[in-house]
């Protein structure tokens, strides 16, 4: 987009004024700032209540900005960039001594996006530069994925929130560690390892938790992607009963299940069904938990979706919301 329009114009004015916008991504909306103001920088995690060691990823507008963010870099991040990027795929490099070490979190690695919503690429390509954006949400909790979310969440905290629809995608980016020599998928996401792998010709490691040598990245916490309202995951066979037993005690619960029974309990419940397969699942997950954050029940039960591996991405973000919350902000 050559001559971008108002609201990409304003968004851009607001950028460069060092102020916080909302950023539409075919993954969820991302709470943008210059990547190389660190002052604006900190204005994302003061509006998150973000602990400051946490790395962001850096947005670009094409994979021909790498050198400007990212020292020795490997030919498989050549590879993967020009197979997935535009795309919800993150890539970890080496950082160029310039970038801010309010964007690493003091760390000596940058994680990397071009970012495929045609919103986010007008607004970077008008602004010129990388845009540090996580989640436009309030740190830990569920991830935005329409405008109003972000307005719901953030309010004057941002200055513009551009509306770019609901996202295609619906969870954050795969996120791939290649500092280290091999390639790492420290987050799932839309794009799986064996996509990864057959496009580098490799295996891709899938470690089960992180060693001390691993960078820091966004949404590795236990808790995370996490509703207000506490989570129960349940085998599909276990949720009938554990519903049935929560209505019979007069709490008003909300459930997430793939089937929807005949005999759902009623009780002030709220049952939503979502689709059986994972990327129609994915897609409308966050807005779904949302939807039943708000619904005035004091429990959420979801059902547990298969283990095999096109799940991987959906069930990390539901083990997450359903751990511990020590540690994310009150409600």
């Amino acid at each position: 987009m050559t001559d971008p329009d108002h609201a990409v114009r304003e968004a851009v004015a607001a950028l460069r004024a060092g102020q916080l916008i909302g950023l539409p991504t075919e993954t969820v909306y991302g709470l943008a700032a210059d990547a190389r103001n660190p002052q604006a920088v900190a204005r994302i995690f003061a509006a998150k209540g973000r602990p400051a060691d946490h790395p962001l990823i850096v947005h670009l507008a094409s994979a021909d900005q790498l050198d400007d963010w990212a020292r020795d870099i490997p030919e498989a991040a050549r590879r993967l960039a020009a197979a997935f990027w535009p795309g919800p795929l993150t890539l970890i490099l080496k950082r160029q001594p310039g970038v801010p070490d309010a964007v690493t979190g003091g760390q000596d690695t940058v994680g990397l996006r071009v970012p495929a919503h045609p919103v986010a690429q007008a607004v970077l390509s008008a602004f010129g530069g990388g845009l540090a954006a996580p989640s436009a949400n309030r740190f830990g909790r569920i991830s935005p994925t329409t405008a109003a979310h972000v307005r719901e969440e953030l309010g004057d905290a941002v200055a513009v929130v551009l509306d770019g629809g609901g996202c295609e995608v619906g969870i954050e980016s795969t996120i791939v560690d290649l500092s280290r020599g091999v390639p790492v998928m420290l987050r799932p996401g839309r794009v799986s390892v064996s996509e990864l792998s057959r496009v580098l010709g490799e295996a891709v490691l899938t470690p089960d938790a992180p060693d001390a040598t691993t960078p820091r990245v966004s949404g590795a916490l236990a808790s995370h992607y996490a509703p207000t309202t506490p989570v129960r995951l349940l085998d599909a066979a276990a949720l009938p009963a554990a519903a049935a037993a929560a209505a019979q005690a007069g709490q008003r619960i909300g459930v997430l299940s793939r089937t929807l029974m005949d005999d759902a309990p009623a009780h002030g419940s709220v049952w939503l069904q979502l689709p059986n397969d994972p990327v129609s699942y994915a897609h409308r997950l966050y807005r779904d938990l949302r939807r039943l954050d708000q619904c005035g029940a004091s429990l959420l039960l979801i059902e547990a979706p298969p283990q095999s591996a096109e799940w991987r991405a959906v069930n990390d973000r539901l083990q997450r919301a359903a751990a511990d919350r020590e540690g994310l902000p009150k409600p």
